[in-house]
Formats: C-alpha cells, structure tokens, sequence
C-alpha cells in the first residue's frame, strides 16, 4: 500500500486506534514525527494526537518497508516521496475468481481464536508456502493486538513446528525455513518499535553461551520496546565475559539472558562469575527457566517470566518505576 498525500477531514483516529491497525507503538511514531518529518497528526481539544486515513497509509507503508528489510531511514525517504507524489494505495491483486489470492476475505477471520490462527500459519510453513504465511499474520495483525499475536500466534507455531521435526513429521530444512520467516517478521517489528536511542534505561539483551534459538528473547525485546525501555539486542550464542564487557561500555541498567535447553546451562554455568561486578539486575529466561525456575537463583539472577509480555512487564516495572499500564502506551500523550 502506498501513502496518500492528503489529509481527510473526517474519520480520524487516536494513537491507540492506530496502534490497533498497525502495530506500531504511539512511542513509534512520535519517533517518526520528530526524525521523519511524518505521520502528521491533528490535534484534538484535549491535546491529543489525531491522525487521517493518510497517515495510517503512510505508517502503514514505512512499517512494510521496514518488514521488507529496508533500513529505518532509506523506508522514510520511501515514505515520504510516496506522500509527496500523492500516489493512492495500491490495489491488492485479485484472484480469478476475483476473491483475495491465498487468504481470507478481509471480515473472515474476524473471530478466529489465536490457536485457529497458529493452526493456518503452521500449516502455511509445513507447506513451505511463506506467501500464505505472510497473509495468515497480517490477517491476524488486522485482528488482534500484537502480543497477543506473539503469545497466541507465533508462539504455538514455534512450538508445534518444533515438535513435528522431533517426531520426524518434517525435515529439518521445513523448521529452519520456518524459523527464519518467523525471524523476519518479529525483527520487522522490533525495526517498527525502535531502539528508542537517547531515553529510557538500557536493557542488554542476548542468548547464553550455545544457545541458538532466539525467537522468544527477540518477542520479549519488542515487547520491552514498546513498553519503553531501551533494548540493545545481540542475539544467539553470547559469550558472557564479552557480554559483561559491553555491558558495562553501554551503561546498561539491566541484563537480560535466555536459555532454551540444558545444551546452554553448563556453559553458563561456567562462565557465570564472568557477570560479576555488573551491580545491575540479571533477569533470565526462555524454556529452560519456565520449566526450572528455580534455575534463575542459581544462575545469580531473577526469572523474567512465562512469556514475553509479563516477562516485560515485571522488567519495565522494576527499571521504570512503579507498575507500567497492562498495555503499551498508546492513547494519550
């Protein structure tokens, strides 16, 4: 979809109404509007961000250049020359019939229960076909919240798809596939939420030593940015002394460290004296500790949490202050 130039004078929406179509965090776009020159948002009365069909557009055509692999600021010179030329939003192809090609019609999956659409989007990726996929997780975007979308949605998909490669259901080729789709579109939207650079406390984020699998440390790093909270995130297989070293040139407030499976416990183990000295809070994470939580003692430190929106929660609570809304912020400003 393309950008519109002009602004309509009816049918405006909040930043919590656009956050519901989007995705992006109302954080998000004041972040645009300062460094981008858009969105362009009205304001109410009340001092309210109010913004046009044209602006969702062109949020909506930023966030799909991001999803796409385009950098932040080469999406907005995108954007904004779309805006300028004033192109509508482009139509979607029609199948034959003339009905949406590999998707529902747009009011047919209203309703749909998150294990119904971790069902279509299993299916789509055990059939290799991302195209669907893709269409599975922007009808469900449409529908439901984004965390709901990671802890309904992909979660279960992950799940599910693991436990078919272990029972020889799949090949390992049909789960690595999978899990670099579902890599793309959470890193899209953490690109959407933004690092949020120059506020807010600095969380350091990463998988312990031999540990690979970083879709659920990544979920959490979007959920703690839209929550806020700064997240340097370095992903898989971290060294914990070079871990510690960054750290501590980043002036982090806060560590934060997941373990999938036991393959990464006695490297960390071992190398756990490597944190020492950081005097910031170590929150760890991920399968291993939602089945042992005991483990997060052991290992110096405090659980995070069963799953990326309360293990975001508790973070944002402790290094914000006081207890953050149950949702990311997005209706007043």
């Amino acid at each position: 979809m393309k950008p519109t130039a002009g602004r309509s004078q009816t049918g405006m929406f909040t930043a919590s109404e656009v956050e519901a179509q989007t995705g992006v965090p109302a954080t998000t776009l004041r972040q645009w509007e300062r460094r981008y020159g858009f969105p362009h948002p009205a304001r109410n009365a009340s001092g309210y961000r109010l913004y046009s069909p044209g602006d969702v557009a062109a949020i909506q055509y930023m966030q799909s250049q991001l999803q796409s692999g385009v950098p932040a600021s080469r999406a907005a010179e995108l954007t904004l020359h779309a805006m300028t030329a004033g192109a509508g939003p482009a139509p979607t192809p029609a199948a034959p019939d003339g009905a949406l090609p590999d998707r529902a019609a747009p009011d047919q999956g209203r309703g749909r229960s998150g294990a119904q659409w971790s069902a279509l989007l299993t299916q789509a990726l055990i059939d290799s076909d991302t195209d669907r996929a893709a269409a599975v997780l922007s009808e469900a975007h449409a529908q439901i919240p984004v965390e709901v979308v990671m802890t309904d949605v992909i979660s279960p998909t992950m799940i599910e798809i693991g436990a078919r490669w272990e029972r020889g259901e799949i090949t390992v080729a049909h789960e690595h596939q999978a899990t670099a789709f579902l890599r793309s579109r959470i890193s899209g939207l953490m690109d959407v939420a933004g690092v949020q650079a120059g506020f807010g406390p600095l969380v350091v984020a990463a998988c312990a030593p031999q540990e690979q699998h970083e879709l659920g440390l990544m979920m959490l790093t979007l959920a703690l940015r839209r929550r806020g909270v700064r997240v340097a995130y370095l992903g898989a297989n971290v060294p914990l002394g070079d871990l510690a070293v960054y750290a501590r040139q980043r002036e982090a407030r806060a560590v934060l460290l997941a373990l999938n499976g036991p393959w990464a416990l006695e490297s960390t183990l071992e190398h756990r004296r490597d944190l020492d000295g950081l005097n910031v809070p170590l929150f760890v994470g991920g399968a291993l500790l939602n089945s042992q939580p005991h483990l997060a003692r052991t290992l110096g430190g405090e659980y995070a949490g069963p799953d990326a929106p309360s293990a975001a929660q508790q973070i944002a609570a402790r290094l914000l202050g006081g207890a953050p809304p149950p949702h990311p912020p997005g209706g007043s400003e």
